[in-house]
């Protein structure tokens, strides 16, 4: 069986383009390597293109002869990320690869690049199809909502295993260049079948590559070759727009670069883009800005739960000058009838999420006005999910989210299906342990609908769908409304009255 199992692995390696047919002999070598088997005989095997399958087979011999460090799914990973490795091709053969395929078109690279990461099953593609997903319409559009299950979760033995393991300091972090090949560990993924494409954004190396658990179509990441923290400033938004000169199919955005509004690396400077295309993206302008001294750049404000400036010319230097007034005027702006302090006790609060795209031959940048100032009544974040909608969304709003793309935690699949039932059987949310979190949030819907088995998921993907709107309302720091409105033009003109 396990030599069927190899014969299929290989095939699929020739079959995807990892390997070539002349290299059969060898990688079945590797593999008997691997595996410690001893000897070989040729086989019949049917064909399997289920990578899933092959692997969890293998992973299964690798178990019963005791080739695996431990139990559970880090275990697992580990091993098959290491096969995988195997028949992964090396790094130069990928770029040479990515640069004949951009030859003809930057989307038959990226395209080819994608298929690629997938192949290898750096992707995981069996766990992203887990993923549960639905689009809820709201006044700002179609927001895309998704309950996360690719991201594996350790076992209990895995974490208490890798807090006893000793610790190293490479690769520094997880977005870092020297995660190529990394054999990995208890606290670090492996990544022997992952490969980064190198790009040269404003005179400096960067890398290309895909998000493993692919949020949306062709989600990258673009990391800097250096590790140092995330900053928002002119740089940034220069190197955005090199990449999607080079890569115009593609949107480009950055988290924050400050706790709370940013992402969950700030250490290491990157972005992420894709070819997706978001609800703010669809977004209409409601109110024209008039800049003066940048009479190329159209601007706006836009319909969007949190306070977007969109700036769109062909004129690229006269754009970002722009951005960058915009940026430096809004890192010192106060405004105490909106809540907007700049600084507090020392402390910075002020940044910008911005958001890159081409239109055309026209660039267009989005600016997300940010501001992570906390209080006594809101000790997370006055511009973060409250409290009362911490039952769906706890976590920082970072640039997915932003863009209209909700990454809701896992432990919701298994909420929500409990609370359905719970639902259908008239039960007291109160007095159950686990749902009692969920019982004023349903209180505060239950009265509208009638529950049947045929509506209740419906329903509550409806409601999971507002209560992320509401939450990128929270995380606005001026309201979508006409007093809002008239805060964001006071900013505004602060911009036009400094020169």
């Amino acid at each position: 069986m396990i030599l069927e199992r190899i014969n299929q692995l290989v095939d699929y390696a020739i079959n995807h383009g990892l390997i070539t047919y002349e290299d059969r002999i060898w990688a079945i070598n590797r593999l008997l390597e691997k595996l410690r088997i001893g000897s070989y005989e040729s086989v019949e095997f049917k064909e399997c293109d289920d990578l899933q399958q092959i692997l969890s087979e293998i992973i299964e011999y690798a178990g019963e002869n005791g080739l695996l460090e431990g139990e559970g799914t880090v275990y697992s990973d580990l091993f098959d990320a290491s096969v995988m490795g195997l028949l992964t091709p090396p790094p130069h053969d990928v770029i040479k690869t990515f640069k004949d395929k951009y030859s003809v078109s930057p989307e038959s690279a990226t395209e080819w690049y994608y298929d690629f990461s997938k192949s290898t099953d750096y992707i995981r593609t069996y766990r992203v199809k887990k993923d549960l997903k639905w689009v809820t319409h709201s006044v700002y559009g179609d927001i895309d909502i998704t309950i996360n299950l690719s991201k594996p979760e350790k076992d209990p033995k895995a974490i208490a295993a890798a807090k006893s393991a000793p610790q190293s300091g490479y690769p520094k972090c997880l977005l870092c260049a020297e995660s190529e090949g990394f054999s990995g560990n208890l606290r670090y993924p492996a990544r022997q079948n992952h490969r980064i494409i190198p790009m040269d954004l404003y005179g400096e190396k960067w890398y290309l590559q895909y998000s493993p658990y692919v949020y949306y179509n062709e989600h990258c990441i673009v990391l800097c070759s250096e590790h140092r923290p995330m900053q928002i400033n002119r740089a940034l938004f220069e190197r955005m727009m090199d990449f999607i000169t080079i890569l115009p199919h593609y949107f480009l955005g950055s988290n924050a670069d400050l706790p709370i509004v940013g992402g969950s690396i700030l250490s290491h400077d990157h972005m992420q883009g894709g070819r997706y295309v978001f609800a703010m993206e669809k977004a209409p302008v409601i109110k024209d800005l008039y800049f003066d001294g940048y009479s190329d750049v159209e601007a706006g404000i836009v319909k969007w739960p949190l306070s977007v400036i969109r700036l769109t010319s062909k004129n690229r230097k006269q754009l970002l000058d722009l951005a960058e007034k915009i940026l430096d005027n809004w890192r010192v702006y106060s405004d105490k009838d909106y809540f907007i302090f700049a600084e507090t006790d020392g402390e910075k609060h002020n940044t910008i999420t911005p958001i890159a795209r081409r239109k055309g031959e026209s660039y267009q940048l989005d600016l997300v006005l940010r501001n992570n100032i906390t209080t006594e009544e809101y000790p997370l974040g006055v511009y973060h999910p409250h409290q009362d909608k911490h039952n769906i969304k706890k976590e920082n709003i970072g640039l997915i989210e932003v863009m209209g793309l909700a990454v809701l935690p896992s432990r919701l699949k298994k909420e929500m299906a409990d609370l359905e039932y719970a639902i259908l059987e008239n039960r007291d949310l109160e007095k159950d342990e686990e749902l009692s979190k969920h019982s004023k949030w349903f209180d505060s819907f239950k009265d509208k609908y009638t529950f049947t088995k045929e509506n209740t998921w419906e329903i509550l993907q409806q409601q999971i769908g507002n209560t992320f709107v509401a939450v990128l309302e929270d995380a606005g720091v001026y309201k979508c409304n006409e007093k809002g409105l008239k805060g964001f033009l006071k900013f505004t003109d602060t911009v036009n009255s400094k020169k």
